[in-house]
């Protein structure tokens, strides 16, 4: 082998041994002018023939197409709003289609959006579309810090999937950062993760029901089916809950040894819950301004400490014991590991709808890391990174 082909050869080696993992690690200087990967375009996803049909804008009358586009701009906020959002007209077809955004037919994703996650998050869209039975008929809602370059993030998701309904909305995450307490891993202090507090301020007004998704997971089920779970008559929200849990461990003994603040859970029969997946009706939520009350126990906790691990225990405070539940299917958490080792988890048992490798380890981290848990073999086929060696034709 000649030297000049050697050099080459070591190269390739050395690519294909040492990825780079500089996407896991958040920026914490000015928004990226690009972002590191490139991904891979996805495949598109049709509808099946007995999907609903959603109308376009072009059927439509004037009369309808006015009262839709007031029903949207009626749900603005002030700029100095935690709940500002701002969506760009090239975000994504929804913005050209508004009868979309409104249909009650669709089925409506929440979910935030960052350069540090942005691989999880392509993975998650393609598993949602891969298996739906309706994927036209899905609508995303991204959120994403206004900080953030959300034009760069907007184009890169709009790269992968081209044919893709979907909304970014800019949060004012400047506004929550002074409610925010420091909680056992930083990671869980970033004011992002406070997004799903506000999302009945940041969607339109017409968005009646939302699914809220985590980026850190993938569906094997049809999204359809965690959509249509019932609320009941009065519930707000639902969600997996996990009763075998110790639900005191998620308090402080300060809050425990208050009895003004204990009594909080009287004739509730508080569980724990996962808001990475969430089914949330945001008409309730409006009504009882339940953004404002979990406000309320964050303004608490910066006087006295009453809890460690970021934006969960609010959303137990004003939930938990009262929530519609959901199989545990559709909440396979805690494959990342515990907030410290972030150990390799095995599955819990009974069937499987959605993976969730909520915790410390991400997949990708890991399989870059050449230190992959065995469940991550599970998400790898949803990951569009473009690879050293997947070289342009």
């Amino acid at each position: 082998m000649k030297p000049q082909q050697l050099a080459i050869f070591l190269l390739f080696l050395l690519c294909v041994s040492f990825p780079s993992t500089s996407s896991i690690t958040p920026s914490t200087s000015s928004p990226p002018s690009s972002i590191p990967q490139r991904f891979r375009e996805a495949p598109e996803f049709y509808n099946s023939p007995e999907c609903p049909s959603i109308i376009s804008s072009d059927e439509l009358d004037a009369t309808d197409i006015i009262s839709i586009d007031n029903n949207i701009n009626n749900n603005s906020n002030d700029e100095d709003s935690a709940s500002a959002s701002d969506g760009d007209d090239d975000d994504g077809d929804v913005v050209e289609d508004h009868n979309f955004i409104c249909s009650d037919d669709a089925v409506h994703v929440a979910m935030t959006l960052d350069a540090a996650y942005i691989r999880g998050s392509l993975a998650a869209i393609l598993s949602i579309l891969q298996h739906s039975s309706c994927p036209q008929n899905v609508i995303f809602h991204f959120v994403t810090s206004a900080s953030s370059n959300a034009s760069l993030l907007s184009t890169t998701v709009a790269s992968s999937f081209p044919y893709l309904k979907f909304q970014v909305y800019r949060f004012a995450d400047a506004a929550v950062a002074g409610l925010i307490s420091t909680s056992i891993r930083s990671a869980l202090d970033c004011p992002l993760n406070y997004a799903r507090s506000y999302l009945a301020n940041l969607l339109p007004l017409c968005v009646r029901k939302v699914v809220y998704l985590d980026s850190d997971l993938v569906l094997v089920d049809d999204i359809a089916k965690l959509a249509s779970i019932p609320l009941g008559d009065d519930k707000v929200l639902a969600a997996p809950e996990y009763c075998n849990a110790n639900f005191t461990s998620y308090f402080t003994p300060t809050f425990w040894s208050n009895p003004s603040l204990s009594l909080t859970f009287a004739n509730r029969k508080a569980c724990y819950f996962n808001t990475g997946v969430m089914v949330i009706d945001l008409d309730r939520w409006r009504a009882g301004d339940y953004t404002t009350k979990i406000e309320e126990w964050m303004e608490l906790q910066k006087r006295m400490r009453i809890y460690e691990l970021g934006s969960l225990p609010p959303f137990l405070l004003v939930f938990a014991g009262n929530i519609a539940p959901v199989d545990h299917r559709w909440n396979q958490h805690g494959l990342g590991g515990d907030n410290f080792r972030g150990l390799c988890r095995d599955l819990h048992p009974g069937p499987v709808s959605l993976l969730h490798w909520s915790g410390k380890g991400k997949p990708w981290a890991r399989l870059d890391a050449n230190r992959p848990c065995p469940l991550d073999a599970l998400w790898a086929p949803y990951d569009l990174l473009k690879t050293p060696f997947a070289f342009d034709s």
